[in-house]
């Protein structure tokens, strides 16, 4: 067990920031998804918003296998009760999520109308599950996990589903919404990017709702969380969801569409660090008389986390530089080819 506090508030601010990242890149990826059925109409639009997330996504999904992998490695106890507990949960989402990569791979091969409308909504429904199901488990998370006294989980599947968590599922589903919408403004013309637009502000608003609705309900439910913000600076971090909310729609009506982007993306990554902040020394809160997994308790050995820490350091840099180079290369709006799905 590490002892270096430095060390283990580090990882736990470093797999916050590859939970964010999966949020931004893979949340608008999702958001895409979601509205596949609606903001496209044809078999010609549909393309576009599938070819819009094409070169990127699969490596959007690698933040997430990287957040787990670091989870594995630095907090091992954390990463053996979560994913034991939530295994059910977990396989859906892992179902959904191939489903949705068939889907863009599958969709074009055929030329019938009920084949395309088969992974259509296959592609819908394996992006809207995922969205859903990452809030839930942030929601249980909030409000506790019902854990022994060894740390191990002893609830069911059923008990993850209260009313707070569904309605957190909601907020992370709208969130992507958003963020997926405001993607599409960045790589869609015509009739496809007006409806994206409708959209993007719809998502907007639900999220800026739901984040206030589950604010005021995580006062009974997760009141452990509120502990985190005694002292002022912390609340700039909320104050700053609500600012960038609040300045989406605004930068949406003046075209500003890569800055509509980048404030839906703070927007996003100042909700994780709002969790966080509630969160800390904890990893994941025992709900009732549980033992609850503190950072503290459930790190691995200084010299894991040491040699974990420069390997990151080192090579960070480099993912990050490729992540913008791909990026870069496939900016601009969408159009089809003879390559495209």
């Amino acid at each position: 067990m590490a002892e270096n506090g430095f060390l283990q508030a580090a990882w736990f601010l470093l797999i916050g920031v590859l939970l964010v990242g999966y949020a931004i890149l893979d949340g608008f990826d999702l958001g895409v998804g979601m509205q596949h059925l609606t903001t496209a109409r044809t078999d010609d639009e549909r393309r576009i918003l599938m070819n819009s997330i094409g070169p990127v996504w699969d490596g959007n999904e690698v933040w997430l296998i990287t957040a787990g992998g670091a989870l594995f490695a630095a907090f091992p106890k954390v990463y053996a009760t979560v994913f034991s507990g939530f295994y059910l949960a977990l396989m859906l989402v892992l179902a959904a999520l191939i489903l949705r990569a068939v889907s863009l791979e599958f969709r074009s091969k055929e030329r019938g109308r009920a084949w395309r409308t088969t992974w259509d909504v296959a592609f819908c429904v394996g992006s809207l599950l995922p969205a859903v199901l990452f809030g839930v488990a942030i929601g249980n998370v909030m409000r506790g996990v019902p854990l022994d006294g060894q740390g191990d989980y002893a609830g069911t599947f059923t008990g993850l589903l209260s009313p707070f968590a569904l309605c957190v599922g909601l907020l992370s589903a709208a969130m992507f919404l958003m963020q997926g919408s405001t993607w599409l403004l960045n790589k869609t013309e015509g009739a496809v990017r007006d409806r994206a637009r409708r959209t993007a502000n719809l998502g907007m608003a639900a999220t800026l709702v739901l984040w206030v609705v589950v604010t005021a309900w995580s006062r009974s439910e997760a009141p452990a969380l509120w502990d985190g913000f005694g002292f002022i600076p912390a609340w700039l971090v909320p104050v700053a969801v609500v600012a960038a909310l609040l300045a989406f729609p605004v930068l949406i009506r003046r075209g500003r569409v890569v800055a509509a982007f980048a404030a839906s993306s703070a927007a996003i990554a100042a909700m994780v660090a709002t969790l966080g902040i509630g969160l800390w020394p904890n990893l994941v809160p025992a709900r009732d008389q549980g033992v609850s997994l503190a950072v503290s308790t459930t790190a691995s050995s200084d010299l894991t986390l040491t040699v974990m820490l420069i390997i990151t350091v080192v090579g960070f840099p480099f993912v990050l530089a490729y992540t913008a180079w791909i990026y870069r290369t496939f900016r601009g709006p969408v159009h089809l080819d003879e390559h495209s799905y």
